[in-house]
Formats: structure tokens, sequence, C-alpha cells
């Protein structure tokens, strides 16, 4: 079998909520290997991908797959004594195994009689966190079925924010998983949090209800970005963090006492993030939100090429072939917007252009020497096989264009708090 693995550093941010200089990391790429899935197929490919947090040691992670994969065979055999040893072997697998698919992570682990068929025990295994991607933990806890939301709850209560003050709460939950990109998940993750931290404060409240904690959360969020991320050139004052707060307390203003304290916090030292090991590439291309060959239209010739495109993690990578060595371009669904268009030549075309007051889209290839590249496209127009495919790509890419989707969410709770004073 081929031990071949993949890895992958993000930048450093919360989920999809931080707003990133796309190029200037890719531009400190590192080479990493890359195994993606498909019908019938595994292909290999090398990329040079971002990180902020030290070079991806595919050796490493080469070694760990097959690591899996011989203890699996032992273990298959029953060639090793001893059933806690075998107990603990089941136990690494089970942890990799989560690391690359959360879902059938925790099936192998509670098959194997390793964890209990409850949210109790799943939750306290996540909230250990021991051997597992911090990614891969927030894409298991927002998903949407019975069984999940059961484990979010529990894993919430598992923190307790007695005495703490909001933004030392949200460091806390925030250092315990990552958000996810999708803007459904981080609303019932948020909520969750918002609801167990006004648990935990008894009579000592600030918050008239949980959507008060929940539209200060996200303020918060947002004042981290706005103060630390050096793309944003107008850092916010405290005047404008209190004026975007008010009347979100049931239509009332929360004590300026309180939001100066959480301004100054902020400001003094940024989130801290957790960082994933190259196992959080592993997760990424074993599981792509939708997978398949399109044509792209080339930026300067006009030209048609047929490319190999993966949708995840909020961004778009094509490449010539499955299995080449390296991909041609990455495109970051950020400031971007969909359209279906006609073209003289293609069908069932359709267009990513930049929006949102951005003058290009930030994204970047490589040239034929092999070099990053910044890209200078304002569109990157596609042809699908057929209109069903073509709808189906626009859906898929609408869930994933980043506009920070959680500034919908919260003028939906502000609104909602403000109204429910005038009733």
């Amino acid at each position: 079998m081929n031990c071949n693995t993949l890895g992958r550093d993000r930048t450093d941010t919360v989920g999809a909520l931080n707003v990133t200089n796309w190029f200037s990391s890719l531009k400190r790429v590192k080479k990493a290997k890359v195994i993606r899935s498909g019908a019938n197929r595994t292909s290999k490919s090398v990329w040079d991908l971002p990180t902020l947090t030290g070079s991806v040691k595919t050796a490493q992670l080469k070694d760990d797959l097959c690591e899996v994969v011989s203890e699996m065979e032992t273990l298959d055999s029953g060639e090793d004594g001893g059933k806690n040893s075998n107990k603990a072997k089941m136990m690494s697998i089970g942890r990799k195994k989560f690391n690359m698919d959360p879902k059938k992570g925790i099936e192998y682990l509670i098959e194997k009689g390793l964890l209990q068929h409850t949210a109790e025990s799943v939750a306290q295994f996540l909230h250990k966190g021991e051997g597992l991607n911090k990614t891969a933990i927030g894409d298991y806890l927002g998903e949407k079925n019975d069984f999940n939301e059961q484990v979010l709850q529990a894993f919430v209560e598992l923190h307790d924010f007695k005495d703490l003050i909001l933004v030392e709460a949200l460091r806390q939950f925030l250092w315990s998983f990552r958000l996810p990109g999708e803007a459904q998940k981080i609303d019932r993750m948020m909520e969750c949090f918002a609801k167990r931290y006004c648990e935990c404060q008894g009579d000592n409240k600030f918050f008239e209800n949980s959507d008060t904690c929940y539209v200060l959360s996200f303020a918060i969020i947002m004042l981290n970005t706005s103060l630390h991320n050096p793309s944003v050139k107008e850092k916010p004052s405290i005047e404008q963090f209190i004026n975007m707060n008010r009347g979100i307390n049931q239509g009332q203003d929360l004590p300026r006492q309180l939001l100066e304290s959480l301004y100054n916090n902020i400001k003094a030292e940024p989130f801290k993030i957790p960082e994933d090991d190259g196992n959080d590439l592993m997760h990424t291309f074993f599981n792509p939100d939708k997978e398949g060959w399109l044509w792209k239209q080339g930026g300067r010739y006009k030209s048609w090429k047929r490319r190999w495109f993966i949708l995840n993690d909020n961004c778009l990578y094509y490449f010539e072939y499955t299995t080449d060595k390296e991909p041609r371009g990455i495109i970051p669904l950020e400031n971007i917007s969909i359209r279906e268009c006609t073209d003289r030549q293609k069908q069932y075309c359709f267009e990513l252009y930049a929006s949102g007051g951005a003058d290009f889209i930030k994204a970047c290839k490589t040239d034929s020497e092999g070099k990053v590249v910044e890209g200078k496209h304002t569109v990157y127009r596609m042809s699908a096989s057929s209109d069903e495919e073509r709808k189906e790509w626009i859906q898929r890419l609408t869930q994933s264009i980043s506009h920070n989707p959680f500034y919908d969410m919260l003028a939906s709770r502000k609104r909602k708090a403000q109204l429910y004073a005038k009733n």
C-alpha cells in the first residue's frame, strides 16, 4: 500500500472568521505531500501550501500513515500479544482515523468498545483532545444531526466559565477546537457557548438573555480581527466598539465599563488559536466538499483548458491532471461572487468574480518554472459538462464563499434584540 500522505498548516485564524492576506501567506510555502480521494482512485500531488507555524514534516506524516497500516495488520493477524497493548494501539488508530474522517473515527472507537455510544462519552474524548486535530473536532461538533448536536451540548457543558469575563471564556472555548467555516455550524456552536456562559454566571449577569451574549461574542471576535490583522488598516477605537454594541441588551446599552474592559483585554492580547499539525491537510483533502473536471478559461490568452478542481475549506484548488505532482493554482473564496454566464465557445459556463470592494481575486498559481506567482484575475470563467453539473458547482461554491458569514447572523440577532425593546 502506498503510504504517502499529506499535511497542511492553515493561517492563524479563527476558522473562516479572520481576514487573511492570502498571497503573502502563500509566499511562505512549504512542500507537502497530498493524497486526494475520488471515485475509485487515489492520486498524489505536491503543493506549496501556506504555513505560519513551521515546516510541515511530510516524512513524519508518511510514517504515521504507515504506522496505522502496520498496526491494523498486526491487530488483524493477532501477532501482538496483550490486551492492554492492543487497546492502546486501537486507540491510536482511532485518533488517526478521526483526524482523517471524524465520523468514521468515532464509529471505529465505538465499535472497538473504546468509547460508549453516548454524547457524554464522545464529548469527554473530544474535550480531552489528546492526539486529535482541532479542525476535525470543530467539524464534528458543527455537524447538524441529533447525535452530533447532543455531543456539542455535552462538550460545551464540560467548560466551566464561572467568574470569567466574556473575553476570557471565549479564549478558553476557542482554544479547545477550531471554528469551522460554515455559517450554520458557527451559529450552532456560538449559540451553545452563549447559553452555557450565561448559565455559569448565576445571579451575576450583565445580559438580559443569551442572545446578548451571542452578539457581543461575535463583536469581540470581529474586534480581535480588526485590531490585530495587519491587512486591516483602520483600527477601531474604543468609542466605535461601544457604539457598535448599543442597544444589544434587549434594547438597552451594556455598561460602558464592561465594554471598555473587553476592548482593552483584546487590544492587549489577541486570541491564541490552537496550532494543528500536518494532519489538518489530510483532513481537508480526504473530505472535499466537491471535486471534478471543469474547463477553465485562461486569463491572458482566453484559451480553454481542462482542469481537475477540488473545493474545500473555503478554497478552490485546480490541477492539470489528477496524478500531477503540483497543482496549477489556488483560489481563496474571499471577497468573491459567482454567477452564470454565456460564452460562444463553451456551454454551461459560470464565473467567479471579485466583489466586496476588491479590485482583483487574491489567488496564486505556479508558472512554467514552478514558481508561485500572484494572479491578477478579476474573473475566473469555467465550463461544466452539463447544466445540472453547473448548478451543483454554483451551489457548493456559494456555500463556501466567505464574506465573513457571521455578519448576517450578527445583524439578525441585533435586530431581534432591538425589536424586543420596542414591543
